[in-house]
């Protein structure tokens, strides 16, 4: 199942720049407001930046929502990140108990992410070989795979997600937001070992 959000839009000018969040939950119909929500209504307000918040607590609700996104969104060119926020352990994302291999959440985008960024909060650590990341790439079309090498228990990755989402309000090239994400964040890059797969 899934339950989606759509967030607050007064401060919104640049209709180009979207996020779509997908947040793994125990339970969608239990109507819980998440700390990543409350993350995304700030950004709205804050910066302008637009999203659409969706809860799954099922793979099937992930792959409802995807397809939603993709055949009956027409925005849906404008969005440049794919948000996931997930647990899960190595290489693999965890939805109510149940692993799923990041090869088969590829399989699941295939030739669906066209340029588009698919960005992990540090709920869940991602740490990719070389020939997974250029595997999940080339299948799913993304331009690039974004994520930490530190779990959020050690510390929560949200303020610096903020951060590298609300450049690319003014920035459309993904290397110039990933360098100037360092140059003003350089200390919580590191902490939290910031890693970008292209």
């Amino acid at each position: 199942m899934l339950a989606e959000r759509q967030l607050p839009q007064e401060n919104f000018e640049d209709p180009d720049h979207f996020i779509f969040c997908l947040e793994a939950v125990p339970d969608v119909d239990s109507n819980t407001d998440t700390k990543v929500l409350e993350n995304l209504e700030h950004l709205a307000m804050r910066y302008g930046v637009n999203s659409i918040h969706k809860t799954c607590d099922t793979i099937e609700g992930l792959l409802e929502s995807l397809n939603a996104l993709v055949y009956d969104d027409h925005n849906f060119k404008n969005y440049e990140i794919i948000y996931f926020v997930f647990e899960g352990e190595e290489n693999n994302i965890c939805i109510n108990n149940y692993f799923y291999s990041l090869q088969e959440i590829a399989e699941l985008f295939e030739g669906k992410l066209q340029g588009k960024i698919l960005h992990f909060s540090n709920a869940k650590v991602l740490d990719l070989e070389a020939e997974e990341a250029q595997y999940f790439l080339a299948v799913t079309g993304a331009q690039g795979i974004s994520g930490y090498g530190v779990d959020q228990t050690i510390l929560p990755s949200l303020l610096l997600d903020k951060a590298f989402f609300s450049l690319f309000k003014n920035k459309d090239d993904m290397f110039d937001v990933v360098e100037e994400l360092h140059q003003r964040h350089y200390n919580l890059c590191k902490m939290l070992d910031f890693r970008m797969y292209y």
